[in-house]
C-alpha cells in the first residue's frame, strides 16, 4: 500500500515540472500537443487513483502503463519537433521510467497475490 502512495508522489512530481516545461511550448501547439500530454498526464493520476480505490486493479494498472507509454511518446515527439530541449526530455523521461518501474512492481504483486 506504501508503494502505492509513492507512486501517486511520483506522478504529482512529474506533473508539476511538466506544467513549466509545457508552458514554454510555441503557441501554435497549446492547444494542440500541449492539451493532448496534459489530458494523458491527467489520465495517467486518475487511474492511479482508480487503482488504489479498487478491488480488482489489474485492468486498471494494465490501463496505466499504456497511458505511460502514450505519454512517453507525446514527450520523444515534442523533443523531436523542437519544442522540448534535450535537458528537460531526459529530465522528463527519467521521471516516466522512474514510475513506469514502480507501476512494473505494482502490476507484479498484483499478479502474484491472486487476492487483490
Amino acid at each position: 500500500m506504501a508503494e502505492d502512495l509513492k507512486i501517486m508522489q511520483k506522478i504529482f512530481d512529474m506533473m508539476q515540472y511538466a506544467y513549466g516545461a509545457l508552458a514554454q511550448f510555441p503557441k501554435s501547439e497549446k492547444f494542440a500537443l500541449v492539451t493532448d500530454i496534459k489530458r494523458s498526464m491527467d489520465t495517467l493520476l486518475e487511474r492511479c487513483i482508480e487503482a488504489q480505490k479498487k478491488y480488482y486493479k489489474k485492468t486498471t494498472l494494465q490501463d496505466m502503463d499504456v497511458e505511460i507509454m502514450k505519454l512517453r511518446a507525446y514527450i520523444r515527439l515534442s523533443f523531436l519537433l523542437g519544442f522540448l530541449p534535450m535537458k528537460k526530455y531526459e529530465i522528463w523521461s527519467d521521471m516516466l521510467v522512474e514510475i513506469g518501474k514502480m507501476l512494473g512492481g505494482w502490476i507484479k504483486a498484483v499478479n502474484g497475490s491472486k487476492s487483490t
